[in-house]
């Protein structure tokens, strides 16, 4: 679905007593992320200055990623009145900052960042939908359901123009790869880390990158079944330019699979300790 806005939501039919509070933390954390399109936005502008068929098409991502992050935020308060999503992100932008002067992509070339962007995509697209999947609250499913399918939109967008950069610049396979695995090795970094401390730590608490790392990714891990993960590993090995059927991609699930229930069960002992 394209061009979605808050008012195409079935508000009325929100409930309550379907909510899932462990899932309310994440989606919290989630609101944080999204809302936050229009730096993004800024730095691929900066990053692609002089292509003006990609640089007119980044705000209206960057906008849309921002219509997630509100829809979010609206379900959360509905969810928990309590929860100031306008203080929250203001918490979290104080002290999460992008690049946003950067003139050249972090990834060394344009096809890289390019490839950086569908890793991120092919992330929100199987998250969004296993978080559409993992819970039973109407309204939710239906705003994860959008999102998901905005997100492979997205991806989609990303991975054609970094076809058209691959033919001039020359990335390789591995290069590629390289760069998917490094995004990948991002996904325990500062930013979702940050994003769940701004939008769940009790009043006076102090960030902790461990701890809010611990309690974001055992709870964002969690709701993955294979199936979700499958169509993930299959999108990486498209844009690596890899076989996206076959054994290969059956390897790669299972261990991938096998590597969130590690990683999981580390974070659960983590919490235990703490407790």
């Amino acid at each position: 679905m394209k061009d979605w806005t808050l008012d195409d939501i079935a508000w009325d039919r929100f409930d309550l007593s379907k909510v899932d509070p462990e899932i309310l933390k994440i989606v919290k954390a989630a609101a944080m992320v999204e809302r936050n399109g229009v730096d993004y936005g800024v730095y691929l502008s900066n990053v692609f200055a002089d292509d003006h068929e990609f640089r007119a098409l980044a705000p209206i991502w960057a906008q849309e990623e921002v219509v997630h992050g509100m829809a979010l935020g609206r379900w959360a308060q509905l969810a928990d009145p309590s929860f100031d999503f306008d203080g929250a992100f203001k918490t979290f932008t104080d002290s999460y900052r992008l690049p946003l002067d950067a003139t050249t992509s972090v990834r060394g070339t344009r096809s890289g960042e390019l490839m950086a962007r569908c890793i991120v995509e092919t992330g929100t697209s199987s998250f969004y939908a296993a978080l559409r999947d993992s819970n039973d609250e109407p309204v939710l499913k239906q705003i994860c359901a959008f999102i998901a399918a905005d997100e492979l939109r997205h991806y989609k967008l990303f991975y054609t123009h970094m076809r058209r950069y691959l033919e001039v610049e020359g990335l390789g396979r591995w290069g590629r790869l390289r760069v998917g695995l490094g995004r990948l090795g991002e996904l325990e970094d500062d930013e979702l880390a940050y994003a769940y401390f701004a939008a769940n730590a009790a009043p006076g608490e102090v960030y902790d990158r461990e701890r809010f790392t611990s309690e974001y990714m055992r709870r964002a891990y969690g709701i993955y079944r294979m199936g979700h993960l499958d169509r993930a590993v299959a999108m990486i090995l498209k844009a690596a330019g890899l076989p996206a059927n076959g054994r290969l991609r059956d390897w790669v699930t299972r261990l991938g699979f096998r590597f969130l229930r590690r990683r999981i069960a580390k974070f659960e002992r983590a919490a235990a300790a703490a407790a």
